[in-house]
């Protein structure tokens, strides 16, 4: 065990999830009914605040919903056999809310269950969110957003204040989202069709996420996404994405050097990734940096990546103390691990990413197309990049560019590897 997967059982000490009072507040005691549970929801999370905390449960049935904003000490427990159906109108998600969208700080939609500024909230028990994302609804905007995308960049780079900025009507928002709280804990329920990123803390501290069943595969549709959040565990998540399975952010271009919050001191364990495009990924937008993630004891298989750490000189940032153990990954449909400082705009920007201790322990991977891709840039190397104890089985020659890559007991295709002449 290396230095660091000492710093992982700090982790995973510190972070404690919230207790709240054993006071129950059933929303159909607040009016709710299943064609418009909206306005009992909203009810009984007011009265569960105000009186101090507790549980607002949501019992069996299929709730029909628009958004959720929780309050601090409140603990929203979807009960078996209970479904909460959010509406499609984006009417029903104003006013807008401060948020993120890619990176970017925005006022938008509200995500379908918010909050914003508060305490001890949790997410919990066994039913299902359903966000009812398709290409009908939801998803139809990711063919629409480009040019409100293009205004909320050039805002972001002039610095317009938040509160000045227009970024049209099809940006879409998170499903779930926790921004700027503390004490927060995710668990237990199943989320499928969601309208984009599908759990999106952003600037949290102490959160735990654990034993989610994530499925929904529209376009960008992020499993779990961290941005600008410090002390996380994730563990005993199952996730099918449509983009990537977990991904660690830290805000984008300009607002992410202004808010200059990094993501860090994250541990995963225990989960499932399946597809589609990263397992574990770190970046695009990741301005304020990434630092001190550990991951262990999870299974891939059939994304594009297992690790994808990706950025370029407009996004710039820095990834450094990344530990992976115990990786057992049955197929990814491209390289193991791809860091690449090369996508998008690649060299052509202000900024100058860096990447530095990296290391894949007891990694083993039964079918690859190939075993890495790493393009550093010939001013800043990806440095310290480490493969201990793996054993990969691949089609491909990796490639290698501008990067610090050692070996200690690693083979491929049956073939003992001490030197990066014998990958290429």
């Amino acid at each position: 065990m290396t230095a660091g997967w000492a710093d992982a059982d700090r982790i995973l000490a510190d972070v404690r999830p919230p207790v709240f009072p054993a006071v129950d507040f059933p929303i159909t005691s607040y009016g709710a009914v299943e064609s418009d549970a909206g306005p009992g929801i909203a009810a009984a999370i007011r009265a569960c605040h105000e009186s101090g905390g507790g549980r607002v449960v949501v019992p069996p049935g299929e709730w029909h919903t628009k958004k959720i904003h929780l309050l601090s000490y409140v603990e929203l427990h979807v009960s078996e056999g209970a479904t909460l159906l959010f509406s499609t109108d984006p009417a029903d998600y104003l006013p807008v809310v401060e948020t993120r969208y890619e990176g970017l700080e925005v006022l938008n939609h509200s995500p379908m269950i918010y909050a914003n500024g508060c305490t001890d909230i949790a997410i919990t028990g066994t039913g299902t969110l359903d966000g009812q994302g398709s290409w009908d609804t939801w998803w139809q905007w990711f063919h629409e957003c480009d040019e409100d995308f293009k205004r909320l960049r050039e805002q972001s780079w002039y610095g317009v204040p938040l509160a000045d900025r227009d970024a049209g009507d099809r940006l879409r928002s998170s499903f779930v989202q926790p921004y700027n709280c503390t004490n927060v804990l995710i668990e237990g329920v199943t989320v499928v069709r969601s309208p984009f990123w599908q759990i999106h803390p952003v600037l949290c501290r102490n959160v735990t996420i654990r034993d989610l069943v994530i499925d929904s595969q529209g376009p960008n549709n992020d499993g779990i996404d961290l941005e600008s959040c410090r002390s996380v565990v994730v563990s005993g998540c199952v996730i099918d994405a449509g983009d990537d399975c977990i991904a660690l952010k830290s805000g984008r271009e300009a607002d992410g050097l202004r808010v200059d919050v990094p993501t860090e001191d994250v541990l995963i364990e225990d989960c499932e990734l399946r597809v589609k495009y990263g397992a574990i990924t770190l970046g695009s937008d990741l301005t304020g940096g990434i630092r001190n993630v550990y991951v262990r004891n999870c299974r891939i298989g059939g994304p594009y990546f297992a690790l994808y750490i990706k950025t370029n000189a407009v996004r710039g940032g820095f990834v450094e103390n990344v530990y992976l153990r115990d990786i057992t990954v049955s197929e990814v449909l491209k390289e193991v691990v791809q860091c690449n400082f090369h996508r998008g705009e690649g060299d052509a920007g202000p900024l100058t990413p860096y990447v530095r201790n990296v290391e894949l322990r007891g990694v083993k991977v039964e079918r690859a197309r190939n075993a890495l891709l790493l393009r550093g840039y010939r001013n800043s190397r990806i440095e310290d990049f480490r493969l201990v104890d793996c054993t990969f089985t691949v089609d491909q020659p990796s490639t290698v560019h501008h990067a610090a890559l050692s070996f200690d007991n690693v083979t491929i295709n049956g073939n003992q590897v001490k030197d990066i002449h014998q990958i290429r």
